[in-house]
């Protein structure tokens, strides 16, 4: 595009920003509304217009896609015009930087960058040699404090010391940095620490880059931290050209040092800033920017949006109340298959998203059950992840201690001393022997220095068998007595310390505990079928190969943070009750629950057409159901703009019991008056798809139906309520079902 003609395309508050003056920019972009575009336009201007040089402009973003897709942008707006920006992220920027001003370092420009693991390995180096006992001060929870600091601006040197932790944490610190210098190596938090120190400390380093980069340009800046938002300052020190945009109500990222008050004191540390606020949005209908200013608006320390599309008022919000979590994952599923039948619609247009990994398990077994495809961003598949595949190989080497996959997985997990050396003579000697390593371990454990194999090992490592042969020997012993699956569950974590040993206080470590008691919850269901009989449903549910593992044309399950900065046509967000979402970390943090009520903003601004907010009546936290409360966050949404579905619910107080009890399933498109439901069922959903409210019961206990997917069943129950009929079905292939029937479509069918 030549010249100007790109100026004609934006909105008049997308060109305020593009052609703003010199000084300071602070544009407030609000969900959707183009904000890629203003950046990039923004450097096309100052190159074009302004006559600034390529290589005097700094453009900043937070992730490598961003910049690929900016520079995209640039290479097609400006051609070769654009060479020479520096545009990356943070980190790229500063080891550029950094590379180039070694000679005021403490190592040399050719550092290496330690990664997650390298840094993990180094911290727990480092507690060894101080003979510091990592059961007391976990590695991850240390490399944590240790990030923290860093991204405070927080040396080895300067560490407080306010208590015995942090007079531990602070030696590690220090060690921690001397490994790192020995081997002329940087962390990913060193970039921007060092960074900021050089410039700090080196005026003539300070005034070479504050003169180069005559405009500094910085995307995503609710989420920069204190030493990102230092490192600008000092970038943008010589012609205070900083132009940030971006969105505190968006900003979801505290928990790694995010600050979203960077973006309201910016507007205090340049006093005469020009502030824009971009409100179009090109991405939503109305009424899903309307519910989601709702929910945003209850928020403090912000600047009000008035969001507004082009797009019409579009479908109401569906709220689904369903009976439990499992007919939670069954209303999703099965309302994305009606609109992927109407071929109107592909299974790639459906987000589904949730608060924490662990709530996809159910999810994944729905889609499973139901022969769907489904993609799994951000996460390992939940029978995939590391904690889940260790408690299901300690069970499997329980039923059958021959397992040595499963053996050779967990005998040294959480560390017991049993080295791979020792696995290989356990395993020489059992093929001596012409048994299998179990039978050795069980053997050790049952006879302990009596043990024909005792003599094989040296002193330590027998003795680590031993105790390990030991615990597999009573938890056969009690199987045998017949305790039950929960009760063995929980004494295999007990008896290898698992919680100890996965859970180190950090978000991951507590997600990843969560997994563990999500699996236990699955246990709990099969508490009279038994061990066996768990062991083979998971081997079944488990066996994904063959699903496509990146389905492009497949729904998408994510958590509420990894859905950020993406959109589809149809989303839904689960798990909408109080524990959940809000999380109940947020209960008594003001802080934390104004971050979880912008985490639900940005889930629901993800939709372009509709979305469906779906909570459960009761939930299986910890095996046993427990009755939940709805979310608070549903009380914000108004009336008028929701249609309501699902089982009526009793009142939980607060403002959800003033809604009306009986939901009135009608009409799901609004209107701009305002204007009540029409009596028509599901007009969220395809009109081919929806049927006429049911008033008479047409399922009874013993009839023989049949469903789409799941085959034949026999009706246990049926009743009608809030105008539609819920059915208790079981099913020959997937066993109890509860479902809608104007949903499920079941056919009466012969007594076979």
């Amino acid at each position: 595009m030549e010249n100007m003609d790109y100026l004609n395309l934006l909105n008049p508050q997308q060109r305020l920003a593009v052609t703003a003056g010199l000084g300071q920019t602070l544009v407030l972009a609000g969900p959707g509304s183009g904000k890629t575009r203003v950046l990039t336009q923004r450097i096309a201007y100052l190159i074009q217009v302004m006559g600034v040089r390529p290589q005097n402009i700094l453009a900043v973003t937070f992730t490598n896609k961003a910049a690929r897709e900016m520079g995209e942008r640039l290479e097609t707006l400006l051609g070769g015009q654009a060479q020479g920006v520096w545009l990356g992220t943070f980190h790229a920027n500063c080891a550029k930087i950094l590379r180039r001003e070694a000679q005021y370092l403490p190592f040399d420009n050719n550092f290496v960058i330690m990664d997650s693991d390298d840094q993990l390995a180094i911290v727990k180096r480092v507690l060894k040699e101080l003979n510091i006992d990592e059961k007391s001060f976990r590695p991850n929870g240390v490399h944590a404090a240790i990030s923290t600091a860093k991204n405070n601006l927080i040396t080895a040197e300067d560490f407080p010391t306010d208590s015995y932790r942090d007079e531990v944490i602070k030696r590690v610190y220090e060690r921690y940095q001397q490994l790192l210098h020995l081997s002329n190596a940087v962390d990913f938090d060193d970039l921007l620490l060092e960074t900021v120190r050089l410039m700090a400390d080196q005026p003539v380093v300070r005034e070479r880059y504050g003169r180069r980069f005559e405009h500094v340009l910085v995307d995503e800046f609710q989420d920069t931290n204190l030493v990102q938002y230092e490192l600008l300052k000092l970038l943008a020190s010589v012609h205070q050209n900083l132009f940030v945009v971006g969105d505190e109500d968006q900003s979801i990222y505290r928990w790694r040092g995010a600050d979203y008050r960077n973006v309201l004191n910016f507007e205090e540390y340049y006093k005469n800033c020009q502030v824009v606020l971009l409100e179009q949005n090109y991405r939503s209908t109305q009424t899903v920017l309307d519910a989601a200013r709702a929910v945003i608006d209850r928020n403090k320390y912000r600047t009000p949006k008035h969001l507004f599309s082009d797009r019409g008022r579009g479908d109401r919000v569906v709220l689904y109340d369903a009976a439990d979590d499992r007919s939670e994952a069954a209303f999703v599923v099965d309302t994305i298959r009606q609109w992927t039948n109407t071929g109107r619609v592909s299974g790639g247009d459906f987000a589904v998203l949730y608060r924490t990994n662990a709530q996809s398990r159910v999810l994944e077994e729905a889609f499973l059950r139901a022969g769907m495809p489904y993609r799994l961003v951000g996460a390992t598949r939940f029978y995939g992840r590391r904690e889940v595949k260790d408690i299901i190989a300690y069970l499997r080497l329980v039923f059958n201690p021959d397992d040595e996959i499963s053996m050779a997985r967990v005998i040294n997990v959480p560390t017991r001393g049993i080295g791979d050396k020792t696995v290989l003579t356990l395993q020489a000697s059992a093929r001596q022997a012409n048994t299998t390593a179990g039978k050795v371990l069980l053997d050790l454990g049952l006879k302990g220095a009596d043990s024909a194999f005792i003599g094989l090992f040296s002193g330590r490592s027998g003795a680590a068998l031993t105790d390990f042969g030991s615990m597999l020997a009573g938890w056969r012993a009690v199987v045998q007595d017949g305790i039950s699956l929960p009760a063995l569950y929980d004494r295999v974590l007990a008896d290898t310390a698992y919680q100890e040993y996965i859970d180190d206080g950090s978000e991951e470590g507590e997600e990843r505990w969560e997994n563990v008691q999500e699996l236990r919850r699955l246990a709990y269901e099969f508490s009279e079928q038994g061990l066996g009989a768990f062991l083979e449903n998971l081997a079944l549910v488990s066996d994904q190969d063959t699903l496509p593992e990146e389905a492009a044309n497949a729904p998408t399950l994510l958590t509420l943070h990894a859905a950020k900065g993406l959109e589809f046509g149809t989303v839904f967000i689960i798990g909408l009750d109080d524990g959940l979402l809000p999380h109940s970390r947020a209960k008594d943090d003001e802080e934390e629950l104004a971050e979880e009520r912008r985490l639900f903003y940005v889930g629901i601004t993800r939709a372009r057409d509709r979305v469906y907010l779906v909570r459960a009546g009761q939930r299986s936290t910890y095996g046993a159901p427990e009755e939940q409360i709805p979310s608070e966050f549903l009380d914000d949404i108004p009336e008028e703009l929701l249609q309501r579905q699902g089982q009526q619910r009793r009142s939980y107080g607060s403002d959800y019991g003033s809604r009306p009890k009986t939901w009135n399933v009608g009409s799901a498109r609004g209107s701009s008056s305002g204007s009540s439901a029409s009596s028509t069922v599901w007009r969220s959903t395809p009109p081919a798809q929806s049927a006429a409210p049911i008033i008479e019961q047409r399922y009874h206990p013993a009839d023989h139906v049949q469903h789409g997917t799941w085959g034949h069943g026999i009706v246990m129950d049926s009743r009608v309520q809030d105008g539609d009929e819920t059915v208790d079905v079981y099913f020959d292939s997937v066993g109890f079902k509860r479902v809608v029937a104007s949903l499920a479509k079941l056919e009466i069918v012969p007594k076979p």
